[in-house]
């Protein structure tokens, strides 16, 4: 491990132990988050976090979100075209004049004063920092029975190379028995930053969360998420992630299947290119009979990109009748471009289906030809092939509101991939 990124928890902690005070909340969480923060962040010997090194963080003397932040109307005006209640973060704190929040949710007493039951900042450095630091958030509790529609959560983050800063967002959405909601999020911006927000998601019996989520960072900002989930009996998570933006970026996601029945979905797409890296990890366990399990992940790698999935099931020996998939789809538009896929499966019980599957490869060149045999230029031919492929990966998302956002957010890259 490098001196710099050594030193980098150093520099939060100090940053705590000067200003922690005045932070709300439960303190002996926060305490606890800071004596896991001291043994440091992850190096190249850490197994979960060998595909990607935070070294870049290094680079940078991260500070609090600037008290007053340019107009974020521009960045506001992308997502003028969903007409849905919306609950918008600028900067990792809430404006309340941006917002039309929805009836089921409120804004906690601070988001560190409630730090949940799911995160475990013990294990995860990215969640124990966010421990630390965390003020504010968004919480969505439906009660049983209720349908709450379609959600649009954004993040607006705007920041300068001679002032960048770091948030920790803190979110929680509980869905009652029978419960339904569409979450739609999005996080993009300007500048340089660090965007380290935590979610929690518990399910009850039969509840159903469908959650698109959007990734298009600033080109110099950081996005490592966390997400945390439990279902219980018959309950139904649907979730996708389209990353395009940030210089390096980590989904990280620990779900738990605890009742029998359940489902869960964690799809992606990752698009980059230049130097962009990307990193889709999951953990799903499977801790109830006859639950499944679905991991799609679609990459798009052009330039010196660098894109990695890990994707690991766990089965215990109660879990009979699993049913666990994960594939990685890898396409590389570029000779410098790297993938590194990684799937695992623990499996303890002995009435499973397991399996996992990948490929990786550039684009046909006989099918390149036959497009360029009927007069389409070769790059529209490259175009119209790139966009079957991800046009695959957006093929389960329902028409609505979150696939509108994706398949705009998927246009505007290739665009910007055009000379």
């Amino acid at each position: 491990m490098s001196a710099a990124l050594a030193a980098l928890p150093r520099g939060f902690l100090a940053r705590y132990e000067a200003g922690g005070g005045r932070l709300s909340g439960d303190r002996a969480a926060r305490a606890a988050a800071a004596r896991a923060l001291a043994a440091g962040f992850p190096g190249p010997h850490d197994e979960a976090w060998r595909y990607t090194s935070l070294r870049p963080l290094a680079e940078h003397a991260w500070a609090e979100p600037p008290v007053a932040t340019p107009d974020p109307a521009a960045l506001l005006a992308r997502f003028d075209a969903i007409d849905a209640p919306r609950i918008v973060f600028v900067n990792g704190g809430w404006r309340e004049d941006l917002s039309r929040p929805p009836a089921h949710w409120r804004r906690p007493d601070r988001a560190g004063a409630r730090p949940g039951t799911l995160a475990r900042p013990e294990r995860e450095p990215m969640v124990a920092l966010n421990t630390l630091f965390a003020e504010d958030g968004a919480l969505i509790e439906l009660p049983a029975g209720v349908d709450g529609g379609t959600v649009l959560l954004l993040h607006l983050a705007l920041g300068t190379a001679e002032a960048p800063f770091a948030c920790h967002p803190r979110h929680r959405i509980r869905l009652g028995a029978g419960a339904r909601l569409a979450l739609v999020e999005a996080s993009v911006g300007e500048g340089v930053y660090l965007h380290n927000p935590v979610t929690e998601i518990l399910l009850g019996e039969h509840a159903v969360l469908s959650h698109a989520r959007l990734q298009d960072e600033a080109a110099g900002g950081f996005h490592l998420a966390t997400l945390y989930g439990t279902l219980a009996r018959g309950a139904h998570y649907d979730g996708f992630l389209l990353a395009l933006g940030a210089r390096l970026s980590r989904a990280e996601a620990h779900v738990t299947l605890e009742g029998e029945g359940g489902r869960v979905h964690l799809n992606g797409g990752q698009l980059l290119a230049g130097t962009q890296h990307a990193d889709f990890t999951s953990v799903v366990r499977h801790a109830a009979p006859a639950c499944a399990s679905r991991q799609t992940v679609k990459s798009v790698l052009g330039g010196m990109a660098r894109g990695v999935f890990q994707g690991r099931i766990e089965v215990a020996r109660e879990a009979q009748k699993t049913d666990g998939y994960q594939r990685a789809q890898a396409l590389l538009l570029s000779p410098d471009a790297e993938v590194d896929i990684k799937p695992e499966l623990e499996i303890f019980a002995d009435d499973v289906k397991c399996s996992h599957g990948a490929t990786v490869g550039a684009l046909d060149a006989e099918q390149i030809f036959y497009l360029r045999s009927r007069g389409i230029p070769a790059a529209e031919a490259r175009a119209m092939l790139v966009r079957g492929f991800l046009a695959e990966a957006l093929a389960d998302i329902a028409a609505g509101p979150a696939r509108t956002m994706l398949e705009q957010a998927v246009e505007l890259w290739w665009r910007r991939q055009q000379p």
